[in-house]
């Protein structure tokens, strides 16, 4: 069965796209940490991080700094945090989190943000890229 992110890949699911490549997409979090947390993909569902080829992992990474440095841009923080957690949805993704503080990262707070908020929001990032 496919992941929701292979959904999202493959047009069955809308996302606020921020970025794409033709192995890579980044999209916003519809349940942020906070403001502009940002999730990136290969667009092969491969379960685990660690499951890539070495390619497409360090592939994997550059896309995910060049996206880390429009979030920066555009949402106001003390810097991006990276996570890779995996447990709740089986395809390799990594989080970009804007941080203000430790507790941005823990995955406890949630922000909510309206469906237009997330639009401009992808827009102002695509934007620095």
């Amino acid at each position: 069965m496919a992941s929701i992110f292979t959904k999202i890949v493959n047009g069955e699911l809308s996302c606020y796209k921020v970025a794409e490549t033709e192995d890579f997409l980044a999209f916003l979090d519809v349940n942020p940490n906070t403001k502009g947390h940002t999730l990136c993909i290969p667009k092969k569902e491969v379960d685990k991080i660690f499951d890539l080829d070495e390619t497409t992992y360090v592939k994997l990474m550059q896309f995910s700094r060049t996206v880390a440095l429009a979030l920066k841009k555009a949402v106001p923080c003390k810097r991006i945090g990276v996570s890779v957690i995996g447990l709740e949805v089986p395809h390799a993704h990594v989080h970009l989190i804007p941080l203000q503080s430790m507790d941005d990262a823990r995955f406890i707070q949630k922000t909510k943000l309206s469906s237009e908020d997330f639009e401009v929001l992808a827009e102002t990032i695509k934007s620095y890229l």
